[in-house]
């Protein structure tokens, strides 16, 4: 065992840590009253399940998407359990109502698809040795590699309708062609799903009974063959593959992907969305390299596009090695960057506006990088600001300096506003991407404090409508439980494991930095134990550990990335030498020390460092983080502590 390296004792516990420890426990107490008051004693929700169609089981599993994430921060065994008895009630829910086949959606867009599967992907990397969920992990995954399941066409290398699942591809987008009338008044803000059905130019135009039939039939008929957001499959397949490296689906996973960066490259980098049952891109749209389900042109453009080319780019790469992968989601945020316009969100029509306007208040009616988000007949249209979890996520997975300079390009285009951490949360529990960021840089250094006090006040208001549930004309809505979901980490990924909010609609849970209880042998941070990833640059990261505890010590198993993708190659602690601790009684304080840094080389088969935490220390790390040169896998619940190096308080420093 290498000499041991010493944390060094505070003079004053800083306030991120305790608000850190006090979110942590406020989380606690508010998810087990949301348990107790809308879920039934089988995990599912208090709701009778009946549906009119193919939507809707995304929102019964949302609203506990990251309360595997909280478990893994260091939530208690008690959330993890509640998230897998709530998984599989609400499973059991979505079976009875005839929307699930062997525990699997029956078959919708993938845009909603993998807004569900966040919460089952989390459950997989919250306890990999749960054989029920590893199993199910691979169940689901054959559903697409499988080409006999009917969801995948391996000789033209599609996934073969843009609803496809369980029962394989489905027909257009409901068992039969449905009107498409201006009646759906909520619809109206993203205007007409196809922009070439004859006599049907301008949304009033779908009043007429015989043109909205128009629009339904052929909407009917163009949902077939393969459509971009597609892409967020194979996340599904990545899962499976973290199990065991099944190489059919990793290659399964290359391939399809491949198939869309070939595509992209025919049609001068930017990718298209749609093709035809016999692999024609346009096949189905008069040639059109736009109009596809959940595409460039309808609903929502680059959110759902570009967050599915986000998604498959850094699948690809964490398979294969290969950052390339990544090209064809740079092309799609390089080329709306290169289209955008300056002028206030306030005053557009832009069709997602109404969250922006509740996000940035006053600020909204100040000049913004506008880039545009949809395309169409006429070109580029709909603008809004930049998705920044878009860029953010190519950057934060590659390091690279032009991928940093996109980001900050998205970032300086936004209006300076006062507030800088504004006091919001949305659908995905994200969107303070700005603020972090410039505390990375060393620009916000209190974004700790504010960002931890203003996510206590996300809790403390859910919680009242939670209690507020019985008179909230509302909480009868298929939305409301994801609206009131208690369970809070945007704030705590970004400050303790170094990592954006997961992407909403299917991403895996990726991470920086990630932690064990070394003396509970189980994931995530021990009690009383607050982390704060300070630095990202390249390959080194600026790691803090405090025990805010005054008469308890803590161990703490640190390592590199969720999945072992990447390992320490070298620690330096940054502590104190000569100090007197806690010194003499009559003393009027104790005596400090002078800073000295310590490095350790970790050896290639060390992949952790444990660092041992006295009452009232703090580790200060300076991790060099390298490619571990191993095949990325899911990581047990326990394991046995490593041959590694040793960080350890003393009472003297």
């Amino acid at each position: 065992m290498p000499e041991p390296v010493p944390a060094r004792p505070l003079t004053a516990i800083p306030a991120w840590a305790v608000l850190q420890r006090r979110l942590f426990a406020e989380i606690e107490d508010a998810w087990r009253l949301f348990s107790e008051t809308f879920t039934r004693p089988d995990g599912g929700l208090r709701f009778d399940a009946v549906f009119e169609d193919r939507d809707g089981v995304d929102d019964l599993y949302e609203p506990f998407f990251n309360w595997p994430a909280f478990y893994l921060l260091g939530g208690s065994d008690d959330v993890l359990t509640a998230a897998k008895r709530h998984w599989e009630g609400v499973t059991a829910q979505l079976a009875a109502a005839g929307m699930v086949t062997g525990e699997y959606e029956n078959g919708y867009d993938w845009f909603h698809q993998g807004e569900s599967l966040i919460f089952f992907y989390a459950l997989c990397a919250a306890d990999p040795a749960d054989p029920a969920f590893a199993e199910r992990a691979r169940r689901f995954a054959q559903l697409y590699v499988d080409a006999a399941h009917g969801n995948y066409d391996s000789i033209h290398n599609i996934i073969t309708a843009p609803h496809n699942g369980a029962l394989g591809p489905r027909p257009g987008l409901s068992d039969e062609p449905e009107p498409y009338s201006a009646d759906r008044r909520e619809m109206r803000p993203y205007g007409l799903p196809l922009d070439y059905v004859p006599g049907v130019d301008e949304w009033d135009d779908l009043a007429d009974p015989a043109r909205a039939t128009a629009m339904g039939e052929a909407m009917h008929r163009a949902a077939a063959g393969d459509v971009a957001v597609n892409l967020a499959a194979t996340s599904l397949v990545a899962n499976r593959w973290l199990y065991d490296g099944d190489e059919a689906s990793a290659q399964w996973l290359r391939t399809y992907v491949d198939g869309w960066r070939a595509r992209a490259a025919e049609n001068a980098g930017l990718i298209p969305d749609n093709v035809s049952p016999d692999g024609v891109v346009g096949g189905l749209h008069d040639g059109r390299w736009h109009g596809g389900h959940y595409g460039w042109t309808w609903p929502h453009g680059l959110p759902s596009v570009g967050m599915a080319t986000v998604i498959a780019g850094i699948n690809e790469a964490f398979v294969t090695g290969d950052d390339a992968a990544l090209d064809m989601a740079r092309a799609v945020l390089d080329t709306v960057l290169d289209h955008a316009i300056v002028a206030p969100i306030a005053e557009t029509p832009f069709s997602l506006r109404g969250g922006w306007l509740a996000r940035w208040g006053e600020d909204a009616a100040t000049p913004a990088l506008l880039v545009p988000h949809r395309f169409g007949r006429h070109g580029w249209f709909d603008y809004g600001p930049m998705p920044l979890e878009l860029p953010l996520w190519l950057w934060w997975w590659s390091r690279r300096d032009d991928d940093l300079a996109r980001l900050r390009r998205a970032i300086e285009g936004l209006p300076a506003m006062a507030e800088r951490v504004k006091p919001f949360r949305d659908k995905a529990e994200a969107g303070h991407e700005a603020p972090w960021l410039a505390f990375l840089d060393g620009e916000l250094p209190d974004y700790p404090e504010r960002a931890l006090e203003m996510a206590l006040g996300q809790v403390a208001r859910r919680v009242a409508l939670m209690q507020g549930a019985p008179t909230d004309p509302d909480a009868a809505h298929l939305h409301f439980w994801q609206r009131v979901n208690p369970v809070v980490t945007e704030v705590l990924s970004q400050l303790v494991s170094g990592t954006p909010q997961v992407l909403y609609n299917g991403g895996l849970p990726f991470a920086a930095v990630v932690y064990e209880d070394a003396d509970a042998s189980r994931p995530g941070l021990p009690p009383d134990v607050a982390a704060l990833v300070s630095r990202l640059d390249g390959d080194d990261l600026d790691l803090a550990l405090v025990n805010t505890s005054t008469t308890r010590a803590r161990r703490v198993v640190v390592r590199a990335s969720r999945f072992g993708e990447r390992r320490i190659a070298s620690v330096t602690a940054h502590t104190s030498a000569d100090g007197v601790y806690p010194g003499r009684s009559t003393a009027y304080a104790s005596t400090p020390g002078h800073p000295v840094s310590v490095t350790r080389e970790l050896d290639a088969g060390e992949d952790a460092v444990v660092v041992e935490l006295p009452p009232a220390h703090r580790a200060d790390l300076t991790l060099h983080t390298v490619n571990s040169g191993v095949t990325p896998r899911h990581r047990g619940a326990a394991s046995t502590l490593p041959l590694s190096v040793r960080l350890e308080g003393a009472p003297h420093v």
